[in-house]
């Protein structure tokens, strides 16, 4: 039942020949009063809870692992009903706290520099996996923003990512503001489209390079697709509001830190008033690239902003408990990748 869309909540009430506003009741308990059985539902008749006692029941459960940083990011591991773990991270930062969502086990995008992509895919998650790593943390009620950039593609898995950002942002739901949401994508074209068609929140593009055969390189799940295809859609969300597109470029030495590098991805950017943000490369075991050094990166960051760009350097954070970005991969024996169509 938790994680459930609102109209198959619906349909499953009114298969059982309950009122309508019972939905209403439902949600209260799941999103706002958490509980963990069906039974403590108490302002439901005892006949109705033992109607959907019956037929299906609320499943979340505790993280199985915890693990802060010398920073104070935090590391949680979920098991998924499949018996596979994914993992989320918890970033403090002053008044703000992000929680990153996975939406995935592994990923089939393959980024050469991702830890995650190594893993390959080995499942989705459902809308109820992927709310239970929010609803269960215990810094819950402290969270301010809400980002899926954890294990996966959310594209990759959109009708289970819809379904969830729904509840985060339904006034049935969890009731929280589009703006504290952000997803995090390479851009597939094709599920971007109707992804925009069913959700308004934050966009951060994976770009990390301006040229479009090295991205097939780096991003090889990319390899369907153009550049121009993606930044046509961006354009037009741009226009919409700037402010909900923004764009990822991780920073490897001598692989796209170059001047070069800086002004194509000026070029392709121009006229779209977005920020991008460089993110240091986490070196990881298995991996023999390099992370572009601090010099160099804030030398390509000057450059994009004398060529109009709004760039930052995104910091660090939870690198000794391998929680930072591109570092997310459990470490269970890994299972026949499983194949996902469309």
């Amino acid at each position: 039942m938790f994680g459930l869309p609102q109209q198959s909540l619906e349909a499953l009430v009114s298969r059982l020949d309950m009122p309508r506003y019972r939905v209403d009741q439902i949600m209260r308990w799941l999103y706002r009063h958490h509980v963990t059985a069906i039974e403590q539902m108490t302002n439901l008749p005892q006949a109705d809870r033992r109607a959907l006692e019956q037929i299906t029941e609320i499943r979340v459960r505790p993280p199985q692992q915890s693990l802060t940083s010398s920073d104070k990011t935090r590391k949680y591991t979920f098991e998924t009903d499949a018996t596979d773990l994914v993992e989320t991270a918890l970033i403090p930062e002053g008044k703000r706290m992000t929680l990153c969502l996975s939406s995935q086990v592994g990923c089939r995008v393959g980024c050469r520099f991702c830890a995650t992509g190594a893993m390959r895919l080995r499942g989705n998650l459902s809308p109820a996996e992927i709310l239970n790593q929010y609803r269960s943390v215990p810094e819950r009620d402290q969270i301010t923003n809400i980002v899926y950039m954890g294990m996966g593609e959310p594209l990759d898995n959109l009708n289970a990512v819809v379904d969830s950002v729904e509840l985060l942002t339904s006034e049935h739901g969890y009731g929280l503001g589009n703006r504290r949401i952000t997803l995090s994508t390479v851009g597939k074209p094709e599920p971007l489209a109707r992804f925009l068609e069913r959700c308004d929140v934050r966009l951060a593009v994976s770009l990390h390079t301006p040229f479009q055969e090295q991205r097939r390189e780096l991003l090889p799940g990319t390899r369907g697709y153009d550049l121009d295809q993606l930044l046509r859609i961006l354009r037009d969300r741009a226009r919409q509001d700037a402010r909900r597109v923004s764009f990822e470029y991780v920073m490897l030495k001598d692989v796209n830190d170059s001047l070069e590098h800086a002004d194509a991805t000026a070029r392709l950017l121009a006229g779209m008033q977005t920020r991008i943000n460089l993110i240091p490369f986490h070196p990881w075991q298995g991996n023999d690239m390099l992370p572009t050094p601090a010099a160099r990166i804030e030398e390509f960051r000057a450059r994009l902003e004398q060529r109009g760009l709004i760039a930052t350097v995104r910091a660090s954070r939870g690198m000794d408990i391998e929680a930072a970005c591109g570092l997310l991969a459990t470490k269970r024996p890994p299972i026949a990748p499983v194949v996902v169509h469309g």
